[in-house]
């Protein structure tokens, strides 16, 4: 394999990423970075707790209560009753969700994507994880697949955790995986990326988020 800027990187700060980045695809360097943070926090919402399939199906009920567009405005959706939300397959918790995207949109605190790519990682998590139903690891799988920002290290997220605990051969909490992680800088999203492989895990889908 043609290595990136990232493997090089990774393979010179530790030997063992030297072993498995070969056999691994790239971290991809251009991601799609047009996506409107408020539509990909609706559908990210949508589709917690449920199978893709699923999730796509209410999804689509949704976006289909608002036949003149090609997806509800803010205002919509604050103005859609919960009943009708609920009507489209969503929880009485994802109704409210979704109205405090939208709220926190009309607000400011979750801005056009514009805007939001020219701010720093942590500004990103705090405005989007504002927003009622949205965690630290939506936000993190959005400035990486989304954004493509190269230094985001999702220390929740169970695959990269049990990748680096294969890879090492010890035991790590998301804490002291932050920590032991820091050597990966300035390339710790290519870390993830490659720890999923090492588990053969699915890499978190760009169209989750």
């Amino acid at each position: 394999m043609n290595l990136g800027e990232a493997e090089k990187h990774l393979s010179a700060v530790c030997k063992r990423f030297a072993k498995i980045v070969p056999a691994h695809e790239a971290f991809p360097i251009k991601f799609e970075k047009s996506k409107d943070p408020y539509r990909a926090l609706v559908r990210s919402v949508v589709y917690q707790q449920l199978s893709g399939k699923a999730a796509a199906t209410i999804h689509g009920r949704v976006l289909a209560l608002f036949p003149d567009k090609d997806h509800p405005d803010p205002e919509d959706l604050i103005e859609t009753s919960e009943e009708t939300l609920r009507s489209a397959g969503l929880s009485r918790q994802k109704a409210a969700a979704l109205k405090d995207v939208a709220q926190k949109r009309i607000d400011g605190i979750i801005p056009p994507a514009r805007t939001l790519v020219r701010l720093p990682d942590e500004e990103i998590i705090e405005r989007l994880t504002a927003a009622r139903g949205v965690g630290r690891w939506t936000v993190e799988m959005y400035l990486i697949f989304t954004l493509g920002r190269p230094d985001v290290l999702p220390i929740d997220d169970l695959g990269v955790r049990k990748g680096a605990e294969k890879l090492y051969k010890r035991e790590f909490t998301p804490k002291t995986l932050g920590e032991y992680g820091k050597r990966w800088a300035p390339w710790r999203s290519a870390a993830a990326w490659h720890l999923w492989r090492v588990m053969d895990t699915q890499t978190p889908e760009q169209s989750k988020i």
